[in-house]
């Protein structure tokens, strides 16, 4: 399966922390958390996913196969459930022991396929789904955003016309794919509040050439809410920021593939 492949090459090698870019430039990025209690988020990524940390001038990382986690203090008006980004979702190669981990750590779980999928609510209404893939090349991966939207198709062909994304389907609803993970479109009977302010804050991407891809963006008529903005100096990264049609913040970054 397509998505295994993806698996493979972005677990291959912590060193190699995020996967080859796609031709437009673009790979999954990083997932990034506002909450409360930082201390308390981090420490379930770690000790429950073998998440480990580093650091980008203030921002504290945490590093998975495919992805990073950045979480930041501050106080969320809603959780992602009820947002346009509902939840990520995590492969895992051995369900029972994350989910005796989960069980010890007190977390909510709803379990979808028994001994197979759930959903797992950390703090502050962050909900991760989590699968078993046996064959998985690490102990844990990426694997997917998964969005509540109105018209999926039309998510998706903007993610594809906008980041280079492969059309795909996941459980016979659209998907994105890029270089990492996928975006899936989940329908949704009316519109969701945007991320922004909640506790799934933002999802990035990292671009190879920032630059020229804002260039290109506002080539393309997409307003951009924070322009390129050179930040190495003080977190070795440059940004950008966009929303997409259904309300997801994205952050744009270049650098954080050598973090």
């Amino acid at each position: 399966m397509r998505w295994l492949c993806l698996l493979a090459a972005s677990a291959a090698s912590l060193l190699a922390q995020l996967a080859a870019p796609n031709e437009a430039g673009l790979s999954m990025g990083h997932i990034h958390l506002v909450v409360a209690d930082p201390e308390a988020q981090k420490k379930l990524w770690v000790d429950v996913l073998g998440a480990q940390t580093a650091k980008a001038g203030p921002l504290d990382l945490l590093k998975l196969p495919g992805i990073f986690i950045i979480v930041s203090k501050g106080m969320p008006n809603g959780g992602s459930n009820g947002s346009s980004v509902n939840h990520i979702g995590v492969a895992v190669k051995d369900y029972a022991a994350i989910k005796e981990k989960l069980t010890a750590a007190n977390v909510k779980m709803q379990e979808l396929t028994p001994n197979q999928q759930m959903f797992a609510t950390f703090p502050e209404d962050v909900r991760v789904e989590i699968m078993e893939v046996k064959d998985l090349a690490t102990p844990v991966a990426f694997h997917h955003i998964h969005m509540s939207v109105v018209d999926g198709e039309a998510t998706r062909n903007w993610y594809v016309k906008t980041f280079g994304a492969t059309a795909g389907s996941r459980r016979n609803l659209p998907a994105a794919m890029i270089p990492s993970g996928e975006v899936d479109f989940l329908r949704a009977q009316v519109p969701q509040a945007p991320t922004k302010g909640r506790s799934l804050d933002h999802i990035g991407f990292e671009v190879k050439d920032l630059h020229a891809f804002v260039k290109k963006l506002q080539a393309d008529g997409i307003a951009m809410d924070v322009p390129f903005t050179d930040m190495t100096q003080r977190i070795g990264l440059k940004i950008a920021f966009l929303t997409d049609p259904v309300g997801t913040r994205i952050e744009l970054t270049e650098g954080l593939v050598a973090k």
